[in-house]
């Protein structure tokens, strides 16, 4: 699509032309496993085999693209096997990596109890601090993976800033846009070489479709990338794809009523007697506020706290809500509330990536904001 149009007309319309066939205005669930070849080698528009390629597929691989801005988009069946597949195309064992010293659990377990076994190396770093990073890096390392705001303490890493001393270094610098999704940031544009998404989250924004994906403008690595997705074959279905499709032609409103929430939120939570802390990028008082407004369109519907009474009163506060489910994932249109610590979290138990065991984490729906504040403080007591 022309460059000239803007964030929501791209999501709405990039990768979805009308069904040349029959004028459908949605892309079709293309529910096949393989395609009728007009003599050998004679493939219609190129598809062979749906592990290979599908046409809803390709739809939501252009469209991701489109949005991160990048030339090449593949789409996974979660976003762990998309991360999976960056870390395999890029390290080999003897390498090394830079990671969040607050990392997604799930990356952490990725890295520490699998890679690892091969051989691969990984130290991790606070993504706010650019010193830090930079002091991490080794002669082997390949990677400087960054989350920002990072899952769950929401820190906040420059990313202009670590994509230059990754070019210093001769790594690449990989971004999990999960949190912030492309309408609130898109890190090709600040320097970063690969964007990785759990479209699970924001991007499907319903809780009903599980799914990954990896952009890039980088030629040789997309071309690996693309090499993995199809040789080990972690790909999502076409309903999956279609599903994911449906959930971005409304991200840019969501998101805009997913950040006012966690703003409205945020204002009921600073300065409650339960609360010790609020972890929130639109506080002034957040150390990566202003980085944050630097890179981000607006501060995202996420929202962690300390809760002033400790553990046991964390996990009863997540026990007391009605209309913040208590549930994993974010992202949703619902609003979920977690402890981190003993759910998404509990695989960095003991490592220095252990999250604080008085942590609430909030995924801010887009309800009625007078509800979900009424709901929190009601569960908070």
């Amino acid at each position: 699509m022309s460059d000239g149009y803007g964030f929501a007309t791209r999501a709405i319309h990039a990768g979805q032309e009308a069904d040349p066939t029959t004028g459908s205005v949605i892309v079709p669930i293309h529910a096949t496993s393989t395609y009728a070849q007009d003599g050998v080698g004679g493939m219609r528009g190129g598809y062979e085999y749906s592990r290979t390629g599908n046409p809803t597929r390709t739809a939501l691989e252009e469209c991701l693209a489109e949005l991160e801005g990048g030339r090449h988009g593949r789409a996974f069946a979660s976003g762990m096997a998309a991360t999976d597949a960056v870390l395999r195309a890029t390290l080999r064992p003897g390498d090394h990596l830079v990671i969040p010293d607050d990392a997604y659990g799930g990356t952490f377990r990725l890295v520490d109890k699998v890679l690892s076994g091969w051989g691969i190396e990984y130290t991790p770093a606070p993504v706010s601090d650019v010193d830090a990073v930079r002091a991490a890096i080794r002669p082997n390392t390949k990677v400087i993976w960054v989350e920002t705001p990072t899952n769950p303490l929401l820190n906040v890493g420059d990313i202009a800033a670590l994509a230059q001393v990754s070019r210093d270094a001769g790594t690449k610098l990989v971004v999990d846009n999960t949190f912030a999704s492309p309408y609130l940031q898109q890190p090709l544009e600040l320097g970063a070489n690969v964007v990785v998404h759990s479209t699970t989250k924001y991007l499907g924004g319903h809780s009903d479709v599980v799914g990954g994906a990896v952009v890039t403008s980088d030629d040789e690595l997309a071309e690996q990338v693309a090499f993995l997705q199809n040789g080990a074959g972690a790909v999502p279905g076409p309903f999956d794809a279609f599903l994911t499709l449906r959930g971005i032609k409304t991200l840019a409103v969501r998101m805009e009523r997913h950040s006012a929430n966690a703003e409205r939120i945020v204002a009921a939570l600073v300065g409650h007697p339960k609360v010790a802390k609020v972890l929130y990028p639109g506080l002034p008082e957040h150390p990566g506020h202003e980085v944050a407004a630097k890179q981000m369109r607006h501060f995202g519907g996420m929202v962690s706290f300390l809760h002033a009474d400790g553990e046991e009163a964390a996990l009863e506060a997540c026990s007391r809500t009605r209309l913040f489910t208590l549930a994993e994932s974010l992202g949703g249109v619902e609003s979920l509330i977690e402890h981190p610590g003993r759910m998404t979290h509990a695989s960095t138990a003991g490592s220095m990536l252990q999250v604080p065991s008085d942590l609430v984490r909030l995924s801010v729906g887009i309800e009625e904001a007078d509800d979900l504040v009424e709901d929190l403080l009601t569960a908070l007591g």
